[in-house]
């Protein structure tokens, strides 16, 4: 008769920790980056439910609950920075997802290496320009008056008149995102690059003995085989269509759009950091969080619905 020796708890957890204690030392950096950087400033979200007194902190504040976030959505520019937020992400989204997918696509299909480098460079360029180095060039190209196209266009007999491209609502939307899609395709292109490299050649052999052509093999081989990275990629953007950065609206606005660059970030600046209304600004970046979880949330449901994977 054989006895079964039970073991302790945490046993086996030791026994690795003393296996590999060098690699557990070197959690403890980006752990501690975590920690301190990520998690332990989660804590001053209850500014956002305080009147807030910086004098006191946080914990000596008054509780007011709700208070703060019913003060700002009644605000009367907090509707147009929240349809301005959505609008300007959507208009994005639609633009601007696809296109990194077209590019990976077309460089994947370059058979010269040097071409292929020197594309992929100057497609990269853009993402590691600052937006002050970037609003700068808008000006330069898209000014009403002295701006490249317009000079061009006049010059050329193409256009009787200058477009308004930064001094009217609509023509501002659409210059803000043309010049974002073109920021940030080529940083893009990289997911989608690394997802085609990963597909089996095999297939697309296949597909060329069965007389596919080279629109046949995108379609059937090479579109399927990066769906997975497509959907998660396209969840999270859904993610972030609450959020948007400050930089961007900020330097390319200017008051006669006022109404059409006011968003999220550019509001809270104006109504609660430049007026010490501290609690009101964490009050709107709470409200962006748990709205932008919901979304996550919400599309990562449809997409398991419809029988991908999602991202949990």
């Amino acid at each position: 008769m054989t006895t079964t020796r039970l073991r302790r708890p945490g046993t086996n957890l030791g026994r690795s920790i003393l296996r590999d204690w060098r690699l557990y030392v070197m959690l403890i950096l980006p752990l501690a980056f975590y920690i301190i950087f990520c998690y332990k400033p989660m804590l001053g979200v209850g500014i956002a439910f305080t009147r807030y007194n910086p004098v006191g902190g946080m914990w000596k504040s008054k509780w007011i609950g709700l208070d703060n976030f019913k003060f700002v959505m009644k605000m009367p520019d907090f509707p147009i920075a929240l349809g301005n937020t959505l609008l300007l992400n959507f208009m994005g989204l639609i633009a601007g997802f696809p296109i990194p997918i077209i590019l990976a696509i077309m460089l994947n299909e370059i058979r010269s290496t040097r071409v292929k480098k020197v594309s992929q460079t100057l497609l990269y360029l853009p993402h590691f320009l600052s937006w002050v180095i970037i609003g700068g060039m808008v000006l330069q190209i898209f000014a009403p008056t002295t701006g490249v196209v317009n000079a061009t266009l006049l010059k050329w007999g193409w256009i009787d008149k200058n477009i308004p491209f930064l001094t009217e609502g609509w023509p501002w939307r659409i210059t803000y995102t043309v010049v974002g899609v073109w920021q940030s395709m080529g940083w893009g292109t990289i997911l989608y690059l690394s997802a085609i490299t990963g597909i089996n050649m095999e297939l697309f052999e296949a597909a060329k003995i069965d007389g596919a052509n080279k629109l046949q093999q995108i379609w059937h081989v090479t579109l399927p085989g990066i769906r997975s990275t497509i959907v998660v990629l396209l969840i999270l953007n859904v993610g972030q269509m609450m959020n948007i950065s400050f930089d961007r609206p900020y330097i390319m606005g200017n008051t006669r759009v006022q109404n059409y660059c006011d968003v999220l970030s550019t509001f809270v600046y104006r109504a609660g950091i430049t007026n010490a209304q501290f609690a009101r600004a964490t009050a709107i970046g709470l409200f962006q969080s748990v709205v932008g979880l919901i979304m996550v949330s919400s599309a990562n449901f449809v997409t398991k619905r419809l029988g991908e994977d999602g991202i949990w």
